[in-house]
């Protein structure tokens, strides 16, 4: 019987909501599938299944008919080419940076085949996973436009204190963002790569900072700004790093934005980001994006240690996790720091040790939790406040910053309105949804923005924080030199010292760029 899906890969990686939750409104910020002992990756035919042409509707654990290849070495064998022909296959895409090559299968034995050739790792075949998810239903309180909507006013000069919801955002505040734009610090010239989703490029927030040239999509079919909905993640995610002060402001809000749009509808697979990590961190004199910093708000859990028992598991575990390792090691190398989203499964991994997220603890990656007031209206301006979903633990987090909470709601289940009187506008929604990160969506028109919690918020907070130190720095900075700068400015919450909810600091905007508060 044909067979669509890889069962053993649905029933192991548990899904990691690393941005919004795809119910704002429930109790559980993800969901976990339920582990079918029974299930074996052996018991399936990779190559029943054809080489996937349709990206439009993907499914969580659809086989995308290639396999990554991984060579023993970081080049890949000089007969890669000859031999996988041999094996049965065909090499459609290399990554030569890392020794990693896709490949297709046309006979049922390629697998087999394949792992049999001299001077390669591993063969590991791809598959769709969901990395992110959108709310199922925006709504009108979830959403607010602009009087001038249909604007695209690119080259508008920059003045955060004129954008049109002044007054609605807790988080730049919270990280003294003001302070360091008041001193000069806009993160002016620095690259920044969001790998994520689709970007509305037209956006009145985003135009102005969006480098479209080097804008990019590895998703076949798909250009860099389209996605589904009315949402769209990698938007929501780009006007946080570096909205440019029309609606809303980022904290990076003259920084450069590198649309890379690896997830069609929160989706991907593998070789995808994999892909969106090599191009974005390859210089621009060498054919890539040239960027500075990567924000992977993205993930996926894996749960390794109750699965160890299955070799194939275990193998393909291994794959992944190395092949994660050298793409961000090949950035790091290149002087780009990588940033990514802790993850919103309410986890402390220092005890549940048989999870391992990725990219999050991959090598060379900052991890970053999630803080959100609950009752900022009501007069809860406990900012720093771990949100009730954030994953946290010593070995997973680097640092914190603010990702927004609807606890006030999902927690306390107070669902009454606020009224929040900005500068220029007035607008009365649930008071909890002032509480979670306001920024720019694809909404209707070129002027929309909505609220969302993740840390797939808090990591392109940290971004932005990260574009400021360079800036700070003459325009270049080491991915240590970000590191240690972060670490210096950040304020040590919590326990003295490593915190399992705030790492080594909540990131502190200001400071980070060298001004005093």
């Amino acid at each position: 019987m044909r067979k669509s899906k890889l069962s053993l890969l649905i029933v192991v990686v548990s899904l990691l909501f690393a941005g919004c939750d795809s119910n704002l409104m429930q109790v559980e910020p993800t969901n976990e599938v339920t582990l079918d002992e029974k299930s074996s990756i052996s018991q399936f035919e990779l190559m029943e299944f054809q080489e996937m042409t349709d990206f439009s509707n993907l499914r969580q654990g659809d086989f995308t008919g290639r396999f990554l290849i991984i060579s023993s070495g970081q080049n890949l064998p000089n007969n890669l080419e000859s031999s996988i022909k041999s094996a049965g296959g065909e090499i459609v895409k290399t990554f030569p940076q890392i020794g990693v090559a896709v490949a297709v299968g046309h006979s049922a034995d390629f697998l087999a085949n394949a792992r049999r050739i001299g001077g390669l790792e591993a063969v590991t075949p791809d598959i769709i996973l969901q990395y992110t998810t959108e709310p199922e239903n925006m709504g009108a309180d979830l959403v607010a436009e602009t009087s001038n909507a249909g604007a695209n006013a690119i080259g508008t000069p920059f003045n955060y204190q004129d954008a049109f919801f002044d007054g609605f955002q807790w988080a730049p505040a919270s990280i003294n963002g003001p302070a360091a734009w008041d001193g000069g610090f806009t993160g002016e010239g620095v690259r920044v790569a969001v790998i994520d989703g689709g970007f509305h490029s037209v956006h009145q927030d985003l135009a102005p900072n969006l480098d479209i040239p080097s804008s990019f999509s590895t998703v076949p079919g798909f250009n860099f700004n389209e996605d589904t909905g009315t949402f769209w993640h990698g938007t929501h995610v780009a006007g946080i790093v570096a909205a440019a002060g029309l609606g809303v402001v980022g904290i990076a809000p003259e920084a450069t934005i590198i649309g890379v749009k690896s997830l069609h509808n929160g989706s991907g697979a593998f070789e995808w980001i994999l892909e969106g990590i090599l191009r974005a961190a390859t210089p621009q004199s060498e054919g890539g994006a040239g960027a500075q910093i990567i924000n992977m708000s993205l993930g996926a859990t894996i749960d390794y240690r109750n699965n160890w028992q299955d070799k194939e598991f275990r193998d393909l575990f291994r794959d992944l996790q190395k092949t994660y390792d050298r793409a961000t090691r090949y950035a790091n190398q290149n002087g780009v720091t990588v940033i990514a989203s802790a993850g919103n499964g309410a986890t402390n991994y220092d005890v549940s040790k048989e999870l391992y997220k990725i990219p999050a603890q991959n090598q060379h990656v900052l991890s970053i939790s999630s803080t959100g007031p609950t009752g900022w209206l009501l007069g809860n301006t406990n900012f720093s406040q771990p949100s009730y979903f954030t994953d946290h633990g010593k070995s997973l987090i680097d640092f914190a910053g603010p990702g927004g909470s609807a606890g006030l709601l999902v927690i306390d289940g107070f669902g009454g309105n606020c009224t929040l009187n900005g500068t220029f506008v007035s607008l009365t929604r649930p008071c909890w949804a002032f509480d979670m990160v306001f920024s720019t969506i694809r909404g209707t028109t070129n002027g929309s923005y909505g609220w969302a919690q993740g840390t797939s918020m808090s990591a392109p907070a940290a971004a932005g924080v990260a574009a400021l130190i360079i800036q700070a720095n003459g325009g270049q900075a080491t991915p240590a030199q970000v590191r240690s700068r972060m670490l210096q400015s950040a304020s040590d919450l919590g326990t003295p010292g490593q915190d399992e909810f705030y790492g080594f600091g909540y990131i502190n905007a200001a400071r980070a760029a060298g001004l005093n508060e």
